[in-house]
């Protein structure tokens, strides 16, 4: 779908499913069908989930917390191929409803270190992380390129701000 955008057919559908052309015409009604699967599957958060349950906290929290929004960010860049993919198709998304959006935030937690040592609750810490994530490492709206490609955040650099702020030295009031 990604790479056919509105040309897709339904027997390329099938070989990327790893199934015959017949399943399609058998299991869903129509040529939109399918794809909207296509669409359920890249915005489940079982994938990122999964990936985030294999990172490993014996590692130093940064190398944590970079591990992780790599798999978020992929994920994104995934949502965001398949979505521009419809969209180029013309599909509608009928009825196309997306995961919980809770689990993301309380895995990403899980991630951070014990309470005692964070300022704010690992809950409120998490969804800074993913929003710091989200609007620093995408692209810009609609795929375009940014003004000045230096304003480009790496993970990297979205991790050193979150964990160490954007100040080289303390500011007094």
């Amino acid at each position: 779908m990604i790479e056919h955008r509105s040309a897709v057919t339904t027997r390329q559908i099938a070989q990327a499913a790893g199934i015959g052309e017949g399943a399609i015409f058998r299991d869903f009604a129509d040529k939109e069908e399918p794809l909207e699967a296509c669409v359920l599957e890249a915005l489940s958060p079982a994938h990122p989930l999964d990936e985030l349950a294999l990172v490993s906290m014996g590692q130093p929290l940064a190398a944590r917390l970079t591990e992780a929004a790599s798999a978020l960010h992929a994920h994104l860049d995934r949502v965001g191929a398949v979505v521009s993919a419809l969209h180029a198709t013309g599909g509608r998304g009928r009825g196309v409803r997306p995961g919980s959006s809770e689990a993301p935030p309380d895995r990403a937690a899980g991630s951070l270190p014990v309470r005692e040592a964070l300022r704010l609750p690992p809950e409120q810490a998490a969804l800074i992380f993913l929003g710091l994530l989200f609007v620093g490492a995408g692209s810009p709206p609609a795929g375009g390129e940014p003004a000045d490609p230096s304003s480009h955040l790496g993970v990297r650099d979205l991790v050193d701000v979150f964990l160490h702020g954007v100040l080289s030295q303390p500011v007094e009031n």
